[in-house]
């Protein structure tokens, strides 16, 4: 752990990105602290600029609500969505591809042909259908996201194990008769994780961009601030007021920066070609 962390210290992009990453994490677990208030609730004048009035800092929107409110809340739903629907789209992944690329024939087959079908249907558009079927909810967007981003794990998956299955330590694992999951789970998923954590990272700056897609079109859970509903709900202000917009687009734009950032750095710390140059 400590040389790794030696090799993500030299990437200044990623150390930047790691930070911005942190203060948004602190940002999301104090929000009802630092706003007790729910951001639903209307506070003040409506369309106050930024500091107009103490306790708005970022002003108010066309109902009077805080912005400021608005944007921390939003911050738990895009973090929550991105990173559960992530995690599950790995999950599936690494299975696809596991069993495909150890198994092979007939299984490798099948299981390709169905994540190229995934892979065809634009992300976005099959998000959308997926949620209007199941009713805009939290953990429908979750599922949705989840179902539609989990091919490129898979592939990823199969090309590492088809790879590593070839290995000597694999092949003595196989004589002495273990069981096909103990190799899988022991041997080979390990050696294929490290560019499954980098992939793994990009994914949930996707995902938060897809989550926002989903609830600028009304397709978000009602019951939550997003910063997509922001959007979507102030976009008839676009003239009037174009602050309203802004802040929470530069909420996204900054958060999926500061992940890619992470994630570039992850790769470099990560990548053994890398590791052996520094070395």
């Amino acid at each position: 752990m400590k040389s790794f962390w030696q090799r993500y210290a030299r990437n200044v992009g990623g150390l930047i990105g790691l930070g911005i990453l942190g203060s948004i994490v602190v940002i999301a677990l104090f929000a009802s602290i630092l706003f007790p208030v729910s951001p639903w609730q209307m506070q003040g004048a409506p369309l106050l600029y930024p500091f107009e009035e103490p306790g708005f800092p970022l002003g108010t929107d066309m109902l009077g609500r805080d912005i400021a409110a608005g944007l921390a809340y939003g911050t738990r739903v895009s973090l929550f969505v991105g990173v559960v629907s992530t995690a599950f789209a790995v999950l599936l992944g690494i299975g696809v591809g596991a069993c495909a690329g150890y198994f092979g024939g007939w299984i490798d087959d099948a299981l390709m042909r169905v994540t190229e079908f995934f892979q065809t249907i634009p992300q976005l558009a099959m998000a959308i259908v997926l949620v209007a079927i199941f009713t805009p909810s939290l953990p429908s967007i979750v599922l949705a996201i989840a179902l539609v981003s989990w091919p490129p794990v898979a592939r990823l998956v199969r090309a590492e194990v088809l790879s590593l299955r070839e290995r000597e330590f694999v092949e003595a694992a196989i004589v002495l008769g273990r069981p096909t999951h103990k190799i899988l789970l022991d041997e080979i998923l390990p050696n294929a994780m490290p560019p499954v954590i980098v992939t793994a990272s990009l994914m949930v700056a996707t995902a938060i961009l897809t989550e926002a897609a989903l609830s600028f079109l009304g397709l978000g859970d009602k019951n939550f601030m997003s910063w997509g509903f922001m959007i979507g709900a102030a976009r008839t202000m676009l003239r009037e007021a174009p602050l309203l917009t802004v802040f929470p687009g530069m909420a996204i734009l900054i958060t999926v920066l500061a992940i890619n950032l992470a994630g570039e750095a992850l790769n470099d710390a990560l990548n053994p070609r890398l590791r052996e140059r520094g070395q």
